[in-house]
């Protein structure tokens, strides 16, 4: 057997890069309609309908139609060959007859595509990633609270998504910039498909948003809609993973030692997702969780006041150690919670959530909500 020249060998190596490229910037294009589908699965889940396919045949030959228009032709051949290809068919017919326009749609995702597939031809070599799990954080930070970020989170694909975006960042490709592009995306769906389902644009608030308005959640992103029984849901609102929350519980439980049936009422509280988010800004914003916790085990004023009430003290005494600067003074859980509402500061919505607006009223922040309340109704 011959041995292969040099230019047979450079040939080679290029061909194997072009194909890595074609295969990233495919993986890319999955992510983005991955986004799209979880969307519409929500929305159409929020309505209680069931979910039906178009046919495996007419699909087939339909979506190999438009990607074929909308796609480079290296990208739509690779697409087209994957194993899951035919149920992936499927899901985009069901994105058309949920009522998106992929005439508009597939021109722009297939500029990501093509985006990532240059990204990766001129970055060959692969850029080790910083910290050991960042997609989750990465999502917060780039997506606003609402109903993107919630159907990502609530999806079952979210492993595989995640799993997706590590293979991106390791061949070099800018993955906050295909979350942030896919967003755009991902509002358009929803809109689409509320817009078909004749649901109304912007969600009923709910009573447990009216009610939690004040202290407990100043400076969060609540969404309107928020339905404190349904914890898991309301979790995954807030954007809080089960093992981040299971981290949280734990961190209370050593806060509080020899307290172990007060740690449980604290943590069995309907409010208790407001504090986990809490406790997820402070990280994010670089801030220590675990000395503001402490307070609670050091100063049990809580305990203070009818037997009964020991359960909402706690919550509010939770609340105000979380919030409190480290080194300042004592407990402020005796204010007046009338009285603090009134006089809470407000701050204006994130760049990101203006930008999202107005389809991210299901997610809009308690920072957004300045308007004074109806004469006669508190908030």
């Amino acid at each position: 057997m011959a041995t292969p020249t040099p230019d047979e060998l450079g040939a080679e190596a290029f061909a194997a890069a072009a194909g890595e490229a074609v295969q990233t910037s495919v993986m890319a294009f999955r992510l983005v309609m991955a986004i799209a589908d979880a969307v519409r699965r929500q929305q159409q889940k929020k309505a209680g309908l069931e979910e039906k396919l178009p046919p495996a045949e007419k699909a087939l030959a339909e979506a190999q139609t438009q990607v074929k228009k909308f796609l480079p032709p290296d990208i739509t051949t690779a697409l087209v060959k994957e194993a899951d290809w035919p149920q992936f068919a499927q899901q985009l017919m069901a994105l058309r007859d949920a009522g998106v326009d992929l005439e508009s749609m597939l021109p722009r995702v297939g500029e990501i595509t093509v985006t990532v597939r240059d990204a990766v031809t001129a970055n060959a070599e692969r850029i080790a990633r910083e910290g050991t799990d960042p997609w989750a954080a990465m999502l917060r930070e780039t997506m606003p609270a609402g109903p993107v970020r919630e159907a990502i989170l609530a999806s079952p694909a979210w492993p595989e998504m995640a799993a997706t975006m590590a293979k991106l960042d390791e061949r070099g490709v800018d993955v906050r910039a295909i979350l942030s592009a896919a967003h755009e995306e991902g509002v358009g769906v929803d809109q689409a498909v509320a817009k078909v389902l004749s649901t109304a644009s912007v969600p009923t608030t709910s009573r447990d948003a009216m009610l939690s308005y004040g202290p407990l959640t100043t400076g969060l992103d609540m969404p309107v809609d928020i339905e404190l029984s349904d914890r898991e849901r309301a979790l995954g609102q807030l954007g809080i993973r089960p093992s981040e929350n299971a981290r949280y519980c734990r961190m209370v439980r050593e806060a509080m030692p020899g307290m172990e049936q007060e740690a449980d009422l604290l943590l069995a509280s309907k409010y208790w997702p407001y504090l986990a988010a809490r406790m997820d800004l402070l990280e994010r914003e670089a801030m220590p969780v675990e000395p503001r916790l402490a307070r609670l085990g050091r100063d049990t004023s809580w305990r203070q006041g009818p037997p009964g009430k020991v359960g909402e003290q706690l919550v509010r005494a939770a609340s105000d150690s979380l919030t409190r600067p480290l080194g300042s003074g004592e407990s402020r859980v005796r204010v007046n919670t009338a009285a603090a509402r009134a006089t809470s500061t407000t701050v204006g919505p994130t760049k990101a959530a203006k930008a999202a607006a107005p389809a991210e009223a299901a997610g809009s922040s308690t920072r957004a909500q300045n308007a004074a309340p109806a004469r006669g109704k508190s908030r």
